[in-house]
């Protein structure tokens, strides 16, 4: 290991021509030779990458000891619509000299051989996938955890990088058990399992169009290349499987319904982070599922959330940059765009249990993870983190104040203008979902300025049969619900304990003559509210 350190000094003395702006970061440093080779797309060549990093605190030298790592690797570049920036993304592959894959821990991280440097060009905060995987970390789900970097590329100083874990299967990372291709019947075959929705034309495709276009499945893991014919059978059965229960009629009900092949908790989590962000990909693009065995639980489970470079008001199209709106409703705004959502998030929208849910996480987690409070620390500690290195990444690439597609204007000019910028928009933001979830279930809240107990607030009117009438309560309570007809004689008289929130009182009303009526409500306080319909 000694003498790859000495093969990394000839190319010190470029530094000097090359990256005269930097001599030492509180940053690791990551230094990568290619021995004369240029990165390609595909596929990975190899070369050699050091690492200075002498702990949390520490400064380090651009011409210290590469003590972190010191040894091979392969690298290419990455990303699809991010290549067209100058700046440019990598995946690497820890190697022996050998050319094989070994495992390693990098800043603390769970050992692996695959991570991504990922180029933070065209987002001036440097920080949305931090936040996006951050944010779903706190919320108890796996996603890729990240570590600021600075990264020299052939005596090139390439400007600040994230470094981040690659969504994989391990222990370590998305932990479903390893399928064999020779796992084709009985447990074995239900997991795991990782796929996505994105560009890459590997899987199968949905049975259910989305605007123009059908979705798009692709293998994730195992690859393709090592997936018997059962295990694909398998896992598009299932999903299909999903897909007609989200479909039917009978779509809430809690056994048969989608729910049997699906994990609620995960997809609200998931709308949530996206939801948040605004992430004008979300949903259509770079989202990525996964499954465990039968004999483990089995659900398909929504995540890990990946590729936020676009969300946080940094898309100036198809509503990316608003405040209001669903992002789940995508095909609406833009039902032109080849990439739609899937059915299964409106098909959400109109599953009563599933708003309720919804409803109690996010009062959950308001004032915890995706409090303001939460979410303006997470900043603040990034922009002070970075606060030395990103002078340099801006002299670098002068992105601050100009164009870079799909920037939304206006464009700030310094970077605390760009912080700035992010927080007031994100204020707004988790105002606008803070009105706009549905107030639903036992976890609605009830209006600090009512002067009633309870609100009828969905009363259909006229009746045709049987009927719901929605009536939020401020407290646990007894009701009666009384109702007269047009003569004066009462035809119905009823107690209902309601809950506190949201009650679904049903209504006989099939065998009603038609005419009218008028229904009261009266607590056993002796408040009373009265209602008039017509049949």
């Amino acid at each position: 290991m000694k003498k790859l350190h000495t093969s990394f000094i000839a190319i010190y003395f470029f530094f000097a021509a090359h990256a005269q702006s930097i001599t030492s970061s509180n940053l690791p440093l990551i230094i990568i030779n290619t021995n004369g080779q240029t990165i390609l797309n595909d596929p990975k060549i190899m070369a050699d990458m050091g690492i200075v990093f002498n702990g949390e605190g520490v400064r380090n030298n651009l011409n210290g000891s590469y003590n972190h790592y010191n040894g091979k690797i392969g690298i290419e570049i990455r990303g699809q619509s991010s290549q067209q920036f100058p700046m440019k993304s990598y995946s690497i592959e820890l190697r022996n000299s050998n050319g094989n894959s070994v495992n390693r821990s990098l800043f603390g991280l769970p050992s692996e051989s695959d991570w991504v440097l990922y180029a933070p060009y065209n987002e001036k905060t440097l920080m949305h996938n931090f936040l996006a995987y951050t944010i779903s970390n706190q919320m108890g789900h796996w996603a890729a955890k990240c570590r600021y970097t600075e990264v020299i590329i052939n005596g090139e100083y390439k400007g600040v990088y994230v470094l981040m874990e690659k969504i994989k299967r391990g222990s370590g990372r998305v932990n479903i058990p390893r399928i064999n291709i020779t796992d084709i019947a009985g447990d074995g075959v239900t997991g795991g399992y990782i796929f996505s929705i994105d560009k890459e034309a590997n899987g199968w495709f949905s049975g259910y169009a989305a605007g123009r276009s059908k979705i798009q499945f692709s293998y994730v893991y195992p690859k393709e290349a090592n997936m018997a014919a059962a295990q694909k059978l398998y896992i598009k059965n299932y999903t299909d499987s999903f897909e007609n229960a989200l479909q039917s009629t009978q779509f809430q009900h809690k056994q048969t319904g989608w729910r049997k092949y699906a994990d609620e908790n995960s997809f609200i989590d998931y709308l949530l982070v996206n939801e948040v962000s605004r992430n004008v990909d979300g949903y259509r693009l770079s989202s990525y599922f996964y499954k465990d065995r039968y004999s483990k639980g089995g659900k398909i489970m929504a995540g890990p959330v990946w590729d936020y470079d676009l969300a946080f008001r940094n898309a100036n199209y198809c509503s990316g940059s608003e405040i209001a709106g669903w992002g789940y409703q995508f095909n609406a705004v833009c039902p032109d765009d080849f990439w739609q959502v899937p059915f299964w998030w409106n098909t959400f929208s109109k599953d009563t249990a599933f708003q309720n849910n919804l409803r109690c996480r996010w009062q959950q987690l308001k004032t915890t993870t995706l409090s303001k409070t939460n979410l303006y620390h997470l900043i603040d500690s990034i922009a002070t983190l970075t606060l030395e290195a990103r002078l340099r990444h801006f002299q670098q690439w002068p992105v601050l104040g100009v164009y870079v597609w799909p920037n939304p204007s206006p464009i700030a000019t310094t970077y605390e203008g760009v912080i700035q910028t992010l927080k007031t928009w994100l204020d707004a933001r988790l105002n606008w979902l803070d009105n706009n979830i549905p107030n639903t279930g036992g976890c609605a809240v009830f209006p600090a300025n009512s002067n009633s107990t309870f609100i009828i607030s969905n009363f259909p009117n006229p009746f045709y049969g049987n009927n719901i009438i929605s009536i939020q309560s401020a407290t646990e309570q007894q009701i009666l619900i009384r109702v007269i007809n047009s003569s004066g004689s009462i035809i119905q008289s009823n107690q209902i304990r309601l809950q506190q929130g949201v009650n679904s009182v049903p209504v006989a009303a099939s065998y009603w003559a038609k005419g009218m009526y008028i229904i009261s409500f009266t607590t056993a306080s002796g408040e009373i509210q009265i209602r008039k319909l017509i049949k």
